[in-house]
């Protein structure tokens, strides 16, 4: 069947008896939730969240069956609001997509329009869900940094340098002037870092070594959090007056053990990244800089294509840890 008697193909997770299976079904688009646009994907990619999604995790998604996939790029098939038309290609991500409203691991999308943006000049459809969500966090948290610090003024510390958002930060950083010292638990990724632009790299050890200090000399004018936890605690605590640091992940843990100190003593700046709530015209902002002057370096060469057959595989070597590098998922075909 084609999409043309209005069914698509999804990776569809479902739940039995507690187990979670993932299969590739066909869906219909009357049954997508009402909303503004229904989209057309022809690309999305592989995060994180859409692993834990995809593996029953309830404080990502609530109700099975359900459609991952919290990135979309595609084209505009219908269309309710005037800022859109039939025919126009739209970046989609935020709000509740893939997590409790179907995602972009379905060839169909129904979304509200300020989950959309244009796609911008200068990116292709591949490229943009190269970038996916890794990129458009790292991009605001590279903002803010910009806001309040020059290249001048010192190192910029990044932590998860070998993630999706670590990766895209250090770049982007580097390509804008910036000296950045990436931190990393891998010891043969230092090529890779280097290659990204990376100054200076030191491990997770070095990262937070005397964490529990209340203050600590400084060190950095400027910290892109992604892990929480120590290393997060140890970086504001090096901060230097009037820096900024933000904060978007807690791969290392949620907890932040802190004192007043850093910020009524030097007036550092803590800000929470936190992309899905992002108004449409900074993401709109976001995603033209994304396409010029932070663009990273060799875009099209970050991500590996997969087909929505494949995405199974990709999914559990997610999971497993084993996964290297951003994945896109590619759509092919009328269905």
């Amino acid at each position: 069947m084609t999409d043309k008697e209005g069914v698509y193909r999804a990776l569809v997770v479902r739940e039995h008896d507690g187990v979670f299976t993932r299969a590739v079904e066909t869906r219909r688009i009357a049954d997508l939730p009402a909303a503004d646009l229904i989209v057309r994907v022809s690309h999305s990619s592989l995060n994180y969240k859409d692993a834990l999604s995809a593996s029953g995790n309830r404080g990502v998604t609530r109700n099975y069956p359900h459609q991952p996939g919290i990135d979309a790029v595609g084209v505009v098939e219908e269309s309710a609001v005037e800022e859109f038309q039939r025919g126009d290609t739209v970046i989609v991500g935020g709000g509740d997509l893939g997590m409790n409203t179907p995602g972009g691991f379905g060839r169909y999308i129904r979304v509200p329009a300020s989950w959309a943006v244009p796609l911008p000049d200068g990116l292709s459809p591949r490229e943009a869900m190269a970038l996916g969500t890794a990129g458009f966090t790292a991009a605001l948290s590279v903002e803010e940094i910009v806001a309040g610090t020059s290249p001048d003024d010192g190192e910029i510390l990044v932590t998860g340098s070998t993630g999706g958002v670590g990766s895209y930060a250090v770049s982007i950083l580097a390509s804008a002037g910036y000296r950045v010292c990436a931190v990393t638990g891998k010891t043969d990724a230092h090529d890779y870092l280097k290659s990204l632009g990376a100054d200076r790299i030191i491990s997770r050890t070095e990262a937070s070594d005397k964490w529990d200090k209340p203050l600590l000399s400084v060190e950095w004018a400027g910290v892109v959090d992604t892990v929480g936890g120590t290393i997060l605690s140890r970086a504001v605590k090096a901060c230097r007056p009037g820096g900024t640091v933000t904060a978007c992940g807690n791969a290392q843990s949620p907890e932040l053990p802190l004192t007043v100190f850093p910020f009524i003593l030097r007036g550092v700046r803590l800000i929470g990244i936190d992309s899905p709530t992002t108004p449409p015209e900074r993401r709109r902002k976001i995603w033209n800089r994304l396409a010029g002057e932070w663009r990273p370096p060799r875009l099209e060469e970050v991500a590996r294509d997969v087909t929505l057959d494949q995405l199974d595989g990709e999914i559990q070597r997610m999971l497993d840890g084993g996964l290297t590098g951003r994945v896109v998922a590619v759509h092919s075909g009328p269905e």
